[in-house]
């Protein structure tokens, strides 16, 4: 349901395209805006979460985006989609910080990474699986369709999040946490998690710079090397198959090793795998498994950036460190699409799009690294 949600706006870019006659530069806006709003969501939900709970703030978050993506299915204007994707955008970003937490907080330590990989395995499925019924939708009823399903769903799932309990930890511990309540942005950069902090926000930043410029523009790069949209965007919505797979994969490893050298390993395949998709169009076969495999590295590492994340930050700031770290990585998934806008629009050809595509992957390898020899420093003092 928030992963078709989030993912909407890729799923309809080319027919947008196509039905408004419009460039990809001037869509770009659009694609960026919901983004801006996830960046604002995350970063003012998550601390909410901390303070009044985070069943309160999901559930208003989840009534917020399916409410806005009603409303959008009736817009027929570039200005009006941007001002409601904007507005969408902030039940989308505060209803992740404070599930990631939720999560992180209702498994056992032991299987801690693989309740809240699981969780992103429904987001990266929700998105992969509205990549195929987006295309009949489109084909049938129009781009509208899209955004009446993905406003319906988190209408009918807010009711029975009603039955969702309260996390136990979050509620036992607030009255030995009550000043990091207050403030809770502060709890990041105290008791030696400064460098922690400033290093995810890193890796976050440039790891969804890359997934999102690949979300916004795969399928649209891959229609202009001559495939059909419908055959476009299934092809596409492999990439979030791959991530789905991922979830799957992953959460045991991370559970076992609690490494950030695990999570560099992935970011390094992504950035290999992100280069590939340029050399591989020869055919549908090869391109569609290179999508694949660069969707496995790509969301995969930012799923086991999230569960890591929640892992690196008590209870009492738990979900305003998620929070924050999504959020400024919220500021590199509107990079994303800006920036691939602009470079589709100089003509680099896909060989050189994609080289600069692996280039954040790679960076946020770098950051895995240094988070994981400050893992190291702290357990030393």
């Amino acid at each position: 349901m928030d992963g078709f949600d989030a993912q909407a706006m890729g799923f309809v870019a080319p027919a947008l395209l196509q039905q408004w006659h419009i460039s990809r530069v001037a869509l770009s806006p659009v694609l960026s805006s919901g983004l801006v709003g996830m960046l604002i969501g995350a970063l003012a939900f998550g601390p909410l979460g901390d303070r009044i709970g985070r069943k309160r703030v999901l559930l208003l978050c989840t009534l917020w985006f399916g409410a806005g993506s009603l409303l959008t299915a009736r817009v027929n204007s570039v200005e009006a989609m941007l001002w409601l994707r904007l507005l969408t955008g902030f039940g989308l970003g505060g209803a992740m910080p404070n599930a990631t937490a939720l999560t992180a907080e209702s498994m056992p330590r032991r299987l801690r990474a693989t309740g809240v990989m699981l969780m992103f395995f429904g987001f990266s499925m929700g998105a992969a699986i509205g990549g195929f019924v987006a295309a009949g939708i489109i084909n049938r009823y129009g781009w509208p369709g899209v955004f009446v399903v993905g406003g319906l769903l988190p209408l009918i799932v807010a009711a029975l999040l009603l039955a969702l309990p309260e996390s136990v930890a979050l509620v036992g511990g607030r009255k030995l946490d009550e000043s990091n309540a207050r403030f809770p942005v502060s709890g990041l950069f105290t008791e030696g998690r400064a460098r922690t902090t400033l290093l995810l926000w890193i890796m976050f930043f440039m790891s969804l710079l890359d997934l999102y410029f690949l979300n916004s523009w795969l399928p649209t790069v891959i229609h202009d090397a001559g495939v059909a949209v419908e055959r476009a965007i299934a092809i596409t919505a492999m990439f979030q198959v791959g991530g789905a797979a991922a979830a799957i994969v992953l959460g045991r490893v991370v559970d076992r090793q609690r490494s950030y050298g695990i999570l560099a390993w992935v970011y390094l395949g992504a950035a290999v795998c992100v280069f590939l998709i340029g050399f591989v169009s020869a055919t549908i076969a090869v391109e569609t498994a290179a999508v694949f495999a660069a969707g496995f590295c790509v969301i995969g590492g930012q799923t086991c950036s999230n569960s890591l994340a929640a892992e690196s930050y008590p209870t009492a700031v738990r979900s305003t460190g998620v929070g924050w770290a999504l959020g400024i990585g919220r500021i590199g998934s509107i990079v994303g699409p800006v920036l691939g806008g602009a470079l589709l629009s100089l003509d680099w050809g896909m060989r050189r799009v994609f080289l600069a595509a692996a280039a954040p992957a790679l960076i946020a390898a770098l950051a895995a690294i240094g988070l994981g020899h400050a893992k190291r420093i702290s357990y030393e003092n």
